[in-house]
């Protein structure tokens, strides 16, 4: 089942293509990674499908109606957004938008916390913690209300390693859950580890959609094969 599809979808600034046009049909479980190198457009298409960025063309359809599916919807910035409050009401914070009473969201902030291991920072003001606690954090926040579908643009990018496996842990557990996750990464070994399928870009074009099996031994165009040998795609 395919929760939603992406059809000749275009999005340009100026006249410039940034990404299109593209196809996609995205499974309704696992972790799709969409993989390529600095500039491929990865973050533009994330943006596209959330609806953070203007389509040029094409559309975005959901199997589900799109004020449901922008409500079952989340984001995960590659550069943390906080609000200016304690780790405790960062995590809070859309439970009560969704009408949860502050104990119950209290009791699933302290569980989240516990997770990501920041249940002694739990009052402490997030803005003043390191960058990979708050990435953690915006991990946490969106995953707090079960969402459907996930959208993360390179989360672990420049994390120790320990952290990225803390949060990288998290994804793999949500999954299992139910929560579909489109996350896109330059990380040819994040991508081994947690992919069930991946999207291969190279100058805004999808130029591979396989399981990732089938990607990493048979690599579909000259870029894939750059790509996975570590030499620099151009």
């Amino acid at each position: 089942m395919f929760p939603l599809r992406v059809t000749d979808v275009k999005v340009n600034i100026k006249r410039k293509r940034l990404i299109g046009p593209i196809n996609l049909e995205i499974e309704q479980n696992g972790i799709s990674i969409l993989l390529g190198a600095n500039g491929s457009g990865k973050t533009t298409l994330l943006e596209a499908i959330h609806g953070l960025k203007k389509l040029s063309s094409g559309k975005v359809e959901w199997t589900i109606s799109h004020s449901l599916a922008a409500a079952e919807q989340a984001f995960v910035f590659q550069s943390p957004i906080m609000l200016r409050r304690t780790v405790a009401e960062n995590l809070t914070f859309p439970l009560k938008v969704r009408g949860l009473s502050k104990s119950t969201a209290t009791k699933e902030a302290i569980i989240w916390a516990k997770k990501i291991g920041l249940e002694e920072k739990i009052k402490q003001q997030a803005v003043l913690l390191s960058g990979g606690e708050m990435q953690a954090i915006a991990v946490a926040r969106a995953l707090i209300t079960k969402p459907k579908m996930l959208f993360l643009d390179e989360p672990t990018a420049s994390l120790d390693g320990a952290t990225k496996k803390a949060i990288e842990d998290i994804l793999i557990s949500a999954s299992s859950k139910g929560t579909k996750i489109l996350m896109s990464t330059h990380d040819l070994g994040q991508a081994k580890r947690l992919a069930k399928d991946i999207i291969f870009l190279h100058n805004g074009i999808v130029e591979a959609h396989c399981y990732k099996e089938q990607f990493l031994t048979e690599p579909p165009s000259k870029a894939a094969k750059q790509f996975l040998a570590g030499d620099i795609v151009l």
